[in-house]
Parts: C-alpha cells; sequence; structure tokens
C-alpha cells in the first residue's frame, strides 16, 4: 500500500536529512589524527557537525568542508550554525535550543522567533558580502564560495528580512501563507486520497515509522506536523507566522516557459525528527512500564523532548569552556517537559552579536555547489579528507576521482533510504544494493567491523 506519490513525499530540497546525527569521527574504524578533515556532500542540515563537536576529546581538532545542492540550503545551514554559536549573554542554552528547533522544523513561528530570524539574517548578509579574503568566522566561512553565490545568498537573506511573495515575477501577490503552501503539497502528495488523509498519516505512522523503531513518535505529534507541519510546539503560544528560512523557488514548466514559484518544497512524510528524536544516549528516556515511557510524564511527546535532549547536550559541549572533558550537561527531562502544559517567560528578542563564540580547532567551511568533481584537480585535497559523508540524494556521486581526495585511512560513510517513506522494502533493499556497488567500484571496501547498520553504509578506503 502506499499513501502517496512516491515522487513528492521527500520534495524536491533537502532542508533535514533522512537519518540521525552522527559523531563522524567515532564512525568507523577509530582513527588518531590530531586534526580530522571532513567533508559533508548534501547533509541538509548542521546535526553531523553538533554531534561530532560534542564528542570531540582533548587535543582533537576538527575541519568540516561542506558541500549542498543549493544555496538556499546553505543559508539555512549558515542560519542554524550561527544560532547554534550565539553567546550565553544573547541567549541561554535552554531558549536558544527551543529557538533551533522551531526554525529546524516548524513551517510556522512565534513572533518572537521571527525577529531573532531577522536579525540573524541581517548579520549573515553583512558576513557572505564581506569582500575580505579571511572568513570574519571559522564556523562561517563563506570565502571559497563564488561571487555569484555570496550574491545568492545575500539574496535569500534579504528574503528573509521582508515579507516572502508567492512567486519570482509576481511580487504583488502578496506574502506567501506557510498554510496553503503546506496544504498545496499534501494535496499533490497524496491526490485522490486528499479526503482520507488522516488514514494516511497513521498508516504511514503505524506501517512505517514505528515498523522501522521509530515508535517514540507518536500520533497525535505526527498527524500535527504533517497536516501543519508542526513538530515542536514548546510554548505557549501563536505559532502563525510562515518561516522563511523553510520557502524555495522550484522551477516549473507552463506552456513551454520556465516559471519560478516560490513556496514550501520539502519533506511533508518522514519528519524532522529524525535528526535528532529517534535515538538518544540516555536510555533512561526509552525505559517502559505498562507500555508507557516512566521517565516522562508528556508520553505525546516524546520525539520532540528526546530532540530537545539530543540537542541541548549538543550545544551544551559548544559553549566555553571548550572543549568540555568531564563536565556533563545537567537537564532534566521531567522539568524540561512543564513546556508541553504551562507557558515558559520569554526573554525579550536579545539583540544578536557579531562575536559569536570561537571554538578552538573548530572550522567550517562551505564549499561551492559545483566543486566536488573539482576537488581532485586541486593538489590542496589530495589524500586530504579524513571522513567523507554522503546523503541518500548525493551518493550518485562517489566515483574513482573520491580516492584522490580521501586520506589512506579514509572513511567514507553513505545514507541508505531507510526513512525514505515512499519507497517500498524492495526499493529501500535494491537501493542498498546499489549503494554498496557503488562504493566498491569508486574502490571503497565495505566495514564489517562494526555493529550492523541498515541507515548508513560505511566503508573505507582499501589503502589503508
Amino acid at each position: 500500500m502506499s499513501a502517496g506519490r512516491a515522487s513528492e513525499g521527500p520534495g524536491c530540497i533537502s532542508w533535514w536529512g533522512f537519518s540521525p546525527a552522527l559523531d563522524l569521527l567515532r564512525t568507523g574504524p577509530v582513527r588518531h589524527e590530531e586534526e580530522v578533515n571532513v567533508l559533508l556532500v548534501g547533509s541538509g542540515d548542521p546535526r553531523h557537525i553538533l554531534k561530532t563537536i560534542a564528542g570531540l576529546q582533548n587535543g582533537e581538532g576538527l575541519h568540516v568542508w561542506v558541500i549542498e545542492n543549493s544555496m538556499e540550503v546553505v543559508a539555512r545551514q549558515l542560519l542554524l550554525l550561527y544560532l547554534a554559536l550565539m553567546p550565553q549573554e544573547s541567549m541561554g542554552l535552554n531558549e536558544k535550543t527551543e529557538v533551533y528547533l522551531e526554525v529546524f522544523g516548524n513551517s510556522e513561528i512565534r513572533s518572537q522567533t521571527e525577529e531573532i530570524l531577522r536579525r540573524a539574517a541581517s548579520q549573515l548578509s553583512l558576513c557572505v558580502t564581506e569582500t575580505m579574503e579571511t572568513a570574519t568566522h571559522p564556523c562561517l566561512n563563506t570565502t571559497l564560495l563564488k561571487f555569484k553565490e555570496r550574491d545568492e545568498l545575500d539574496r535569500i537573506f534579504k528574503l528573509w528580512i521582508r515579507p516572502q511573495f508567492s512567486s519570482s515575477s509576481s511580487e504583488s501577490s502578496g506574502p506567501i501563507l506557510m498554510s496553503k503552501a503546506w496544504d498545496y503539497r499534501v494535496r499533490q502528495h497524496l491526490g485522490t486520497r486528499y479526503d482520507s488523509k488522516k488514514g494516511c498519516f497513521d498508516w504511514d505512522l503505524t506501517m512505517k515509522l514505528h515498523e522501522k523503531g521509530c515508535g517514540v513518535i507518536n500520533k497525535q505529534q505526527y498527524v500535527q506536523w504533517r497536516e501543519r507541519g508542526l513538530a515542536f510546539e514548546m510554548r505557549e503560544g501563536a505559532y502563525q507566522i510562515t518561516n522563511a528560512s523553510l520557502l524555495s523557488l522550484r522551477v516549473f514548466s507552463q506552456r513551454g516557459n520556465k516559471v519560478a514559484v516560490r513556496g514550501y518544497w520539502g519533506d511533508i512524510v518522514s519528519s524532522p525528527y529524525l535528526s535528532f528524536g529517534i535515538e538518544t544516549d540516555d536510555k533512561s528516556l526509552l525505559k517502559k512500564q505498562n507500555g508507557q515511557h516512566i521517565k516522562v510524564k508528556y508520553t505525546a511527546a516524546m520525539a520532540w523532548i528526546i530532540c530537545f535532549v539530543t540537542l541541548y547536550e549538543c550545544l551544551f559541549f559548544v559553549l566555553p569552556p571548550f572543549p568540555h572533558t568531564h563536565r556533563q550537561p545537567r537537564i532534566s527531562p521531567l522539568q524540561m517537559c512543564r513546556h508541553c502544559s504551562s507557558p515558559c517567560p520569554v526573554d525579550g528578542a536579545a539583540p544578536l552579536l557579531l562575536n559569536l563564540m570561537h571554538l578552538n580547532g573548530i572550522s567550517v567551511t562551505f564549499l561551492p555547489l559545483d566543486s566536488l568533481y573539482k576537488l581532485p584537480e586541486k593538489q590542496k585535497y589530495s589524500q586530504f579528507f579524513n571522513t567523507i559523508y554522503f546523503s541518500t540524494s548525493c551518493v550518485h556521486q562517489l566515483g574513482p576521482t573520491m580516492r584522490q581526495i580521501a586520506a589512506p585511512d579514509a572513511v567514507v560513510v553513505m545514507e541508505l533510504a531507510k526513512y525514505i517513506l515512499d519507497l517500498n522494502k524492495e526499493q529501500e533493499a535494491g537501493f542498498a544494493k546499489k549503494v554498496v556497488s557503488i562504493a566498491l567500484e569508486a574502490g571503497f571496501e565495505p566495514w564489517h567491523e562494526g555493529k550492523s547498520d541498515d541507515v548508513h553504509a560505511v566503508t573505507k578506503n582499501n589503502l589503508s
């Protein structure tokens, strides 16, 4: 049974990944480099960056290089990293975690969050238009992007600051209503099954996500996200303002002409809970008694609670003093759960600062969209990357030339299609086999020493 059209569920742009956050330095064989160079291809969001930073030990350095499919995704990555790097004086850790999740996974946001987004966009616009050859911040390094790409980023940030319009050619049509853009996608995906959409949502949850081990995603919260695009409702307030960072252009062919339409073109089936909300290091959160989670009172919000705890811990390890070797974050899920039923005091929209936190030994550099095939031609990147990560939509780009940029002990991690819900079991298994075949043809051997994983395929350079 298929609940919708397979080509439309995941969307044509990846606002979030289809797998949980990974500590990429602990994925695959153990390595002992002082500074590790990691290449992310199409990861969609900074989840792997934050999880990897959180796992760093004293003496370890990390340089992440990011290649995406569109500048709109690059803009979102910059925004989310910006939020993660805001100092405590500007935004406390609890509020930062909430705002991050709200911007990350909600189609509509509160007015306070919109103000934070606008101010961040204003600062980011200044950063990307800066003509200096050195980055204004090592974790927001866009200096290697082409000038036209930086101009495109500036255009996107300015769109976040002022009202959005429904197409690139019709600025008199008024601001985009995310509720209409979201509903259009749902209708497009379900077709004639739209009138029985709740049954389709329930099928995708119970027969797909739950069968794949995502039992923490509750029906109530999943249906709310499928209907409205609202994944994280953590404070009492009005979630009514379009989240501009989730809007993008999609080109359609209309009567022989190309028409660019601005709307929501991302995932409407798998959910943003996958990134932080289906796995947790705190196994006590998952304990059950009589079918109910015993540590968390609000079981209906279990997935976002795990998202909150996991992200909170990642952001905690970004705070100074960095890195945290022995300190552990103090967070009580029971205390945090009060957000489900009672309002929290809203700290006024504190001014965002250009002097974001600097993390010693940590750098994130964004590369041009078309740079993957050009890296092997540059001596700088010869046997350079210790870990290379490919998302589901980009694994086809893994070819023999990638060995030229892979270090002798390099690990290549490839995201599989387990959580692409519109694929059936045969298609999912076929994709996994194809991924292994692609890796072998490129000269990378499967790594069999770790536990089996149907979410990622881990391979290593056979020169090691």
